[in-house]
């Protein structure tokens, strides 16, 4: 029996490392089971993102009637304390602590934090909808307050947190450990798009707080889970008397490693033309192309599983030594064939083609951020994966927040110029406002190509020799 149950485990080992996703990205110090528990906060954030990306938004423009721009602005609230993550990231990583955590305070507060934002969300929103005594200011105040709290609880959480899996991961390892961290990220969004798709089926104010509240939870309960017991207690590393760098100094290095100017900028081209759309897509495919509130939510289940094949596709490229700025230009260029086709799809009212354009956005961005991450975690140095982290963080996630904003308010412009018969009457659909929002996606799409060249050239001699490669290269092809 003995050696029977021996066979039958390294068989098992051997399938498990072939055929089930990411196994290989477990070690002996980060077992698998392990690594799925820790990975729950990125399931958690992925749940988090859907309902204020993929459903509110839609609901509020719609069956509330709140300005698109209003929308587009709180939905970017979140991104506020983007640019906080590089300090969140070099915090963390220097925290002092009497008992001996360095990320477990940072997840924990986050966590507490965006559990109240979507404590005080619902209230919001009943006031928002007018059927409550009070002004409709009053939920927008909320709704904004409580927008703010929930992004600020992400970032913290999402920022520690990856650095907690670097701090556990082995060094060879810590590259597939971050790559199946973001995996589950879209995992999380994928499978939340497709539960809220089925229950709010059958849209009323009432199920949509119940939705709210049960996230609220079940975040809270995700986090805690994937908390427990990860970190391990080391006063050392925590003590006060222990000298700690200065963040300039911190910065210089990271910058000396090669986190140039041009590879923030390329960054936050190509996030914006990827993230303009963001709050759009769900009122476009609803306003224009008549799609129900379960049918528009279930597109970020498409996104999502776009996104998935684009990190697929870069896994089986990187394999072969390909350079992550070549893959993230490849992201680009997809991204502009995928915002073409959402935009052919309003004239031939196909709702087959806004799908697979949909998926395609998340395809190619799949492949940028994929590619654009790749070199990030190549310019980490020193055990400071907090900072670089929190940079790539920082830039993507403010690059998104200013373009959400700003394509809500390009929307809003043209459409309302459009409606007086301003722009003649050839462009009076009221397709137009989102159209020009993603001609102008476009056009940063090519930007960024044009700012990735030289580094796509330069990268032969840099970062496509680094031996911190991002990873995806390990994933099953």
């Amino acid at each position: 029996m003995s050696r029977i149950s021996t066979t039958l485990a390294k068989g098992w080992m051997r399938l498990g490392t072939r055929f089930l996703p990411f196994a290989d990205a477990a070690t002996k110090e980060l077992p698998l089971p392990r690594l799925l528990r820790l990975s729950l906060f990125q399931v958690s954030t992925g749940i988090s993102i859907v309902l204020l990306n993929g459903t509110l938004n839609r609901v509020m423009i719609v069956e509330l009637g709140v300005s698109t721009l209003l929308v587009s602005l709180m939905v970017s609230l979140p991104l506020v304390f983007a640019p906080f993550r590089v300090l969140i990231g070099f915090k963390s990583d220097n925290h002092r602590s009497v008992l001996g955590w360095r990320r477990v305070p940072y997840i924990w507060m986050g966590t507490l934090v965006q559990f109240g934002g979507f404590a005080i969300l619902p209230f919001a929103l009943l006031v928002l909808s007018g059927t409550g005594e009070y002004p409709a200011v009053y939920g927008q105040i909320g709704a904004a307050l409580a927008f703010l709290l929930v992004g600020a609880g992400m970032h913290t959480t999402q920022t520690a947190g990856l650095a907690l899996a670097t701090d556990l991961a082995p060094a060879e390892a810590r590259p597939r450990v971050v790559a199946f961290l973001y995996v589950m990220l879209l995992f999380g969004m994928a499978g939340s798009a497709l539960i809220f798709s089925e229950l709010l089926r059958n849209f009323n104010e009432i199920r949509l707080i119940q939705v709210i509240q049960g996230v609220a939870l079940t975040q809270l309960l995700l986090n805690i889970t994937a908390l427990w017991k990860q970190e391990a207690r080391d006063p050392s590393l925590t003590s006060a008397a222990r000298e700690r760098p200065e963040f300039q100094h911190s910065w210089a290095k990271f910058r000396e490693s090669g986190g140039s100017i041009r590879v923030l900028v390329a960054l936050a081209l190509g996030t914006a033309g990827f993230s303009m759309q963001d709050i759009l897509l769900e009122p476009y495919g609803a306003e224009i192309l008549k799609l129900t509130v379960g049918q528009t939510t279930a597109l970020t289940a498409f996104f999502a599983l776009g996104t998935l094949a684009g990190f697929g596709l870069a896994a089986r490229t990187l394999g072969h030594n390909a350079d992550p700025y070549r893959i993230a230009g490849f992201g680009a260029l997809a991204g502009v064939f995928a915002f073409s086709a959402v935009i052919f799809a309003a004239p031939l009212n196909s709702v087959l083609l806004f799908r697979i354009g949909t998926a395609l956005i998340g395809f190619g961005g799949g492949l940028f951020a994929a590619g654009t991450l790749t070199a990030a975690m190549a310019l980490a140095s020193d055990g400071e994966s907090g900072l670089a982290l929190g940079t790539w963080g920082a830039v993507q996630a403010t690059a998104a927040g200013g373009g959400i904003a700003l394509g809500g308010g390009i929307r809003d412009a043209v459409t309302s110029l459009a409606a007086t018969g301003m722009l003649g009457r050839a462009m009076s659909d009221p397709s137009t406002g989102y159209s020009v929002v993603y001609h102008i996606e476009v056009a940063l799409l090519f930007t960024t190509l044009i700012a990735i060249g030289p580094l796509v050239r330069t990268a032969r001699t840099g970062l496509s020799q680094s031996p911190s490669r991002f990873g995806l290269a390990e994933f099953p092809g």
